[in-house]
């Protein structure tokens, strides 16, 4: 069953994201942006950085001997930190980013593919494969560094590309105000899923300990 999980994962990871790439720089482009400037776009979504996470973990395990072909992405650590990671890509899009735009024919499949498809299958991967029981309290501090980093990009990005990745990290029309209250509702969200993510870990760890006795 995870090895299903994962190459299902990986696959449909990888489709979702080239296809989202083929069809955003082309569309970007169109709409004015420079090719440089429309490959960046493309990669200052956090959905797009953490299905390529996602995908990393899937290859840095995909060998059936255990080989580690990206150690860097094999580690308890970033396991359960993508999977906190792309559970809130699956709730901040189902639960605020759904309704503002109505994306049709290949825009609405690659939503399908990195909003939905991909957060359920890696976090079930995770659930049956990935949670070990190896996750520490520590980690999440760590796990912490990426979400806060990427809204420091995205805020810093924002006035020299005059424009913002995502509508509720628009300063210049929500006011610094209702953002900081975003941002620390989302991260408050993160930290959160990394607490829930620890207790998970280590109680599946206890279960398939008490399997094996």
């Amino acid at each position: 069953m995870g090895r299903f999980l994962q190459v299902s994962g990986l696959a449909l990871g990888l489709v979702g994201l080239v296809l989202q790439l083929c069809i955003t720089i082309p569309a970007s482009v169109e709409a004015g942006r420079s090719l440089p400037a429309s490959i960046v776009f493309y990669f200052s979504f956090f959905t797009i950085l953490t299905n390529i996470g996602a995908v990393l973990v899937h290859i840095s395990l995909i060998s059936s001997t255990g080989y580690s072909w990206l150690p860097a992405f094999a580690g308890p650590r970033m396991r359960a930190g993508v999977a906190v990671s792309i559970v809130l890509v699956f709730i901040v899009y189902a639960a605020v980013l759904a309704r503002l735009w109505h994306p049709q024919g290949l825009f609405l499949l690659c939503d399908i593919l990195l909003h939905y498809v991909t957060p359920v299958l890696f976090v079930l991967w995770w659930l049956v494969s990935g949670a070990d029981g190896k996750t520490r309290w520590s980690d999440i501090s760590c796990c912490l560094l990426y979400p806060v980093g990427y809204l420091v990009y995205a805020l810093a990005r924002a006035p020299i590309a005059g424009e913002v990745p995502y509508p509720f990290l628009d300063v210049a029309r929500n006011g610094a105000g209702s953002v900081a209250i975003s941002a620390m509702a989302i991260t408050g969200l993160f930290l959160f899923l990394c607490i829930i993510a620890v207790l998970a870990d280590h109680r599946i760890a206890r279960t398939k300990e008490s399997r094996l006795r």
